[in-house]
């Protein structure tokens, strides 16, 4: 089995894009006006991951109310980065809702906890402690 993409549905695909884009400074590949998605790690690196980003309009297609924009209080979305300090200081101003500071981790990363425009929660992190940089081959 392999995990091919985590997607979120949204009312606002090109809100979603771009807020996903200033995050990842990646940009996305859009299928058409309703799905895109975003590649982050494409470059061959360890960790690479896709994030779907669907209408609403998609979800009849699956089963009709079976996913509801705005609505999830349980998952994160991560993205491992090179440096969270910096990202940090370039997302503040954009309008950005942190959810905590930069923070060390008991396990070794450093964390920092926003949220997307739909309120989903977003984790940037760093490995900063030996073990975790050996975790994510830093």
């Amino acid at each position: 089995m392999h995990l091919a993409s985590i997607r979120v549905i949204t009312e606002d695909v090109a809100r979603l894009v771009e807020f996903y884009e200033r995050v990842t400074g990646t940009a996305a590949v859009w299928s058409n006006e309703d799905f895109a998605e975003i590649t982050a790690g494409s470059d061959g690196s360890a960790g690479a991951g896709t994030l779907a980003i669907g209408s609403t309009r998609t979800v009849p297609l699956f089963a009709p109310g079976s996913a509801e924009a705005g609505a999830n209080r349980s998952a994160i979305v991560e993205f491992l980065v090179d440096d969270v300090d910096a990202l940090h200081t370039a997302l503040a101003g954009h309008g950005t809702e942190f959810v905590n500071e930069p923070t060390t981790m008991p396990w070794g990363n450093r964390s920092l906890l926003l949220r997307d425009p739909d309120g989903n929660l977003v984790n940037l992190f760093t490995p900063v402690t030996p073990a975790a940089k050996a975790k994510f081959g830093r």
